[in-house]
C-alpha cells in the first residue's frame, strides 16, 4: 500500500482544494465566511432538482439530520460522501493497511488528497443506486419536452446535478474550515436540525390522521377537538420531555471535565488549562456509526430493488423483514413500541424485537466506542498529538519537566480511558432519545450533535477572542499565523 501511495503522490498533490489563508485571518472576518457559507448552504437546500419526478423515493428518509441534506434538491447527498470517506480512511488506518505519517507536510498533504479523492469516489457510489436502484424517478413531461421521452437522458442529468451538489458541499466544508469557525460538516449539520425543530414545534399540516403535525398546532387541535388527548398526544410529550431532558443533559456534560493546569515557560504569571472533558472526543464519533448504517441500509433496498431480497424487503424506506430489519436502527418509538397503532414492524414477534434493539445497542456502543478511538487519533486530539502541542506554545505543566514524552505519560492517565468511556456514553444516550423520540423526527443522534457542536462553536469563538486580545496564545490552540 505504500508503495501505490508513492505512485499516486503527484496525483493526490494535485487535488483540487480550497486555498488556505496565508495569514491570519480577522474574527469578524471568519464570522463573515462562516455566515456567506450557511447562507450558500440554505439556498442550495431549496434549489429542487431539475427533471425530478414527485413520486421519488428518498432513501436517506430517516437520516436526513444526520446527512444534513435535503431531499430531492441540489444537496440531495449532503455530507454522506464525506463521513463515509472519513469511515474508510479511518477504517484502513486502523487497521495499519496504510501508513501516513502527518506530522511532516508530505504526509499531510498525501493524506488530505488521499481522502478527498475517497471522497470523490462515494459521491459517484452514493448517487448511482439512487438513479439505477429506481428511488429517484425522471420526469416524463421534462424527458418529453426536452429529450423526445427518452427518460434515460433525464436521469444522467439528475445524476450529474446530484454530484454537483455533492462537490459544492465538500469545498463549503473546506471553507469554514479554513477561513471560518468550526467546520463545514458540523454547521451543516446544526442548520439542518435546527430546520428539522422548528418544523417539529410549528408545522400545521397533517399527516397520518386529522390532526397538525407540528407540536403547538397539534397541541391546540387536540384539546378544541374533544379527542382522548393521551391516544393523540401522548407520544409528543414523551418526545417534548425527552428533547429537553436532552438539552440539559448533554449541556451538563460538556462542562464536565477535568483540567489540567499549565504554565507558560517564558512568560511569569501566564497560566492555562487544558480541559479532558468527559465527551472528550465530542458526538461526532456517532455520525460515523449512522452513516454506516445508513449506507447499509442503502444496500439493502438496492438489491431488494433489483428483486435479491435474501437481506430482507422494504416498504418505501422502511425494512419490513429479514436481516436488514435486524440492523436497521431504532429511529421512534413507534419502531420497537409493538402496542401501537402505528407500529412499523408488524408481524414481528416481542422477542424479534428486543434482537433489534439489543442489536442497534451492540453497534451504537461498540462502535461510538471504536470510532471514539479512531477519531481521537485521526484528529490530533491523542495523548502524544496534544503533548506536542502543548510543547510548541511554550506550556508545561507545573512541578513536571518540559518533555514531550513526559507530557504524553502524564496525558496518557486521562485521554485514553475518557475516551472510550465518552463513546461509550454517547452511545447509550443516542439509543435512549432515539427510543423516546425528539420533536422534528431529527433523532436523539441528530439532536446531540447539534447540542454538542453548538457549545463547541462557542468555546471556539470564545478562543477566537482570547487570540484576538493575546496573540501568543494562538500556538496553543493550533494557530500558527
Amino acid at each position: 500500500m505504500g508503495e501505490l501511495l508513492d505512485r499516486m503522490e503527484p496525483l493526490l498533490a494535485k487535488m483540487p482544494a480550497v486555498r488556505p489563508p496565508e495569514g491570519h485571518i480577522h474574527f469578524k472576518n471568519k464570522l463573515m465566511w462562516t455566515a456567506a457559507v450557511l447562507l450558500l448552504y440554505f439556498i442550495l437546500t431549496n434549489i429542487p432538482v431539475f427533471g425530478l419526478s414527485q413520486d421519488s423515493l428518498d432513501v436517506f428518509q430517516y437520516y436526513r439530520a444526520l446527512l444534513a441534506g435535503a431531499s430531492g434538491t441540489i444537496l440531495h447527498l449532503g455530507i454522506g460522501p464525506i463521513v463515509t470517506a472519513s469511515i474508510v480512511l479511518q477504517l484502513l488506518r486502523g487497521a495499519d493497511l496504510i501508513k501516513i505519517n502527518t506530522s511532516d507536510e508530505r504526509g499531510q498533504v498525501i493524506y488530505m488528497g488521499l481522502q478527498k479523492l475517497l471522497i470523490f469516489v462515494m459521491i459517484i457510489l452514493e448517487a448511482l443506486p439512487n438513479v439505477l436502484g429506481g428511488w429517484i424517478k425522471p420526469d416524463l413531461n421534462v424527458a418529453t419536452a426536452m429529450f423526445g421521452g427518452n427518460a434515460s437522458a433525464v436521469l444522467l442529468l439528475i445524476f450529474l446535478q446530484i454530484c454537483l451538489g455533492g462537490l459544492l458541499i465538500v469545498f463549503m466544508d473546506e471553507v469554514v474550515s479554513k477561513w471560518g469557525i468550526g467546520s463545514g460538516v458540523g454547521l451543516f449539520i446544526v442548520a439542518g436540525v435546527a430546520q428539522g425543530l422548528v418544523n417539529g414545534f410549528f408545522n400545521w399540516e397533517t399527516t397520518t390522521d386529522q390532526f397538525a403535525v407540528g407540536f403547538f398546532p397539534r397541541l391546540a387541535e387536540v384539546i378544541g377537538s374533544g379527542n382522548n388527548f393521551i391516544e393523540y398526544f401522548g407520544l409528543d410529550l414523551l418526545a417534548l420531555t425527552a428533547t429537553v431532558g436532552l438539552f440539559f443533559l448533554i449541556v451538563y456534560v460538556e462542562a464536565t471535565r477535568v483540567e489540567i493546569p499549565l504554565a507558560h515557560a517564558n512568560v511569569r504569571g501566564a497560566r492555562a488549562r487544558f480541559p479532558v472533558k468527559l465527551v472528550y472526543a465530542s458526538v461526532l464519533p456517532m455520525i460515523l456509526v449512522r452513516v454506516l448504517q445508513a449506507n447499509v441500509q442503502m444496500m439493502g433496498m438496492f438489491l431488494s430493488s433489483i428483486g435479491i431480497n435474501v437481506f430482507g424487503e422494504f416498504s418505501g424506506s422502511t425494512p419490513m423483514n429479514g436481516l436488514i430489519w435486524y440492523l436497521a436502527p431504532i429511529n421512534r418509538p413507534q419502531d420497537w413500541m409493538w402496542w401501537l397503532p402505528q407500529f412499523t414492524g408488524a408481524g414481528h414477534q416481542v422477542w424479534e424485537i428486543a434482537v433489534r434493539v439489543g442489536v442497534d445497542a451492540i453497534v451504537m456502543i461498540a462502535g461510538g466506542a471504536l470510532f471514539a478511538i479512531f477519531w481521537v487519533k485521526t484528529a490530533g486530539l491523542d495523548s502524544k498529538h496534544v503533548a506536542r502541542q502543548i510543547q510548541n506554545s511554550g506550556m508545561q505543566i507545573p512541578g513536571y519537566r518540559r518533555s514531550p514524552a513526559v507530557l504524553e505519560r502524564y496525558l496518557d492517565r486521562y485521554i485514553p480511558r475518557v475516551t472510550v468511556i465518552s463513546g461509550v456514553f454517547i452511545g447509550v444516550l443516542s439509543i435512549l432519545a432515539n427510543m423516546l423520540g425528539i420533536i422534528g423526527f431529527v433523532g436523539g443522534t441528530g439532536l446531540l450533535l447539534t447540542i454538542s457542536i453548538v457549545y463547541r462553536l462557542y468555546e471556539q469563538v470564545a478562543n477566537e477572542q482570547i487570540m484576538e486580545m493575546y496573540p501568543f496564545m494562538r500556538g496553543f490552540f493550533g494557530n500558527k499565523e
